[in-house]
């Protein structure tokens, strides 16, 4: 890949598989006999969701939600905005929202409260990564695939100024703080 030496590989590409079958099958014992309404958080959900909805044996559907606290800078603002909203209502359906990687917290409490108001049976979050160094709020995160440490983290839908996100890996970019 172009620009390869500028990544240090932190999980590999079967690793990250493997877990997410983990999850997959864990996530279909907790929600036999239910239909799961799956929300990616856009953008940088779409591999990892993908990968684990084909992992969950169940009924489910699909929507996305767009949310920026970023940019393209490598720390939250800590301003969460509504990008895209879900095309389908959650009201009285179990939600599971699949995040890339929770890093403050605060989106995913920003998320909450919003989903709170859309009265959904359940809600429970889904995450490939977590940085728990960082926690400004006190989520309870339901699955988690990984805990990283306080780096910039890049590939496996987790982006750099938009690229990068592409790599069949999840690693550190090398030249950021």
């Amino acid at each position: 890949m172009v620009g390869s030496d500028r990544f240090e590989e932190l999980i590999s590409p079967d690793k990250v598989a493997r877990r997410i079958k983990e999850m997959g099958a864990q996530i279909t014992r907790d929600y036999a006999d239910k239909e799961l309404v799956l929300v990616g958080i856009l953008k940088g959900s779409v591999f990892f969701m993908a990968d684990l909805a084909r992992n969950i044996d169940l009924p489910i559907t699909m929507d996305f939600l767009g949310l920026s606290s970023y940019g393209d800078a490598t720390r939250s603002s800590g301003v969460v905005r509504i990008t895209q909203d879900l095309t389908n209502p959650i009201g009285g359906k179990h939600v599971l929202v699949v995040e890339d990687i929770v890093d403050s917290g605060l989106t995913l409490r920003f998320l909450k409260e919003n989903f709170d108001s859309r009265q959904p049976a359940s809600f429970k979050i889904a995450t490939l990564l977590h940085k728990p160094t960082n926690s400004l709020e006190t989520m309870k995160l339901d699955y988690v695939g990984f805990e990283v440490e306080d780096r910039f983290i890049v590939g496996y839908g987790l982006d750099f100024e938009q690229k990068y996100r592409n790599l069949p890996y999840v690693a550190v970019l090398k030249d950021q703080p």
